[in-house]
C-alpha cells in the first residue's frame, strides 16, 4: 500500500506589524513557504523592519529552513528540505 504524504502549503502574506511574527513563526514550524510582503512595514517604520527580518532569519535557521530576499518587497521562507537557489550557490 502507498503511503500517502502530507501536502506542502505556500502562503503568501503581508507584514504590516512586529506582532505578525508570531503567526509567521507558526507556519515556519508547520513546514510551509512563506511569501512575505514586508512594503507595509518598510512604509512605515524601517527600523522595526529590520528587527523583525533579523527575528524571522533566526526563527528559519534554527527550524532549519531557507530564508532568502525575493526581490525588493518581499522575503521568502522555505521548509527544511527545499533549498531556495541564490547567486553565491554553485550549482555544478
Amino acid at each position: 500500500m502507498q503511503r500517502q504524504e502530507s501536502p506542502t502549503y505556500l502562503k503568501a502574506m503581508t507584514i504590516r506589524d512586529p506582532s505578525d511574527v508570531h503567526s509567521i513563526r507558526e507556519d515556519i514550524k508547520k513546514g510551509m513557504i512563506l511569501i512575505l510582503r514586508v512594503t507595509p512595514l518598510a512604509q512605515k517604520d524601517v527600523a522595526q523592519l529590520r528587527k523583525v527580518v533579523e527575528d524571522l532569519y533566526g526563527i528559519a535557521k534554527s527550524s532549519g529552513a531557507d530564508i532568502a530576499r525575493l526581490g525588493e518587497e518581499r522575503i521568502i521562507v522555505a521548509p527544511s528540505g527545499v533549498r531556495i537557489w541564490k547567486p553565491e550557490y554553485d550549482l555544478k
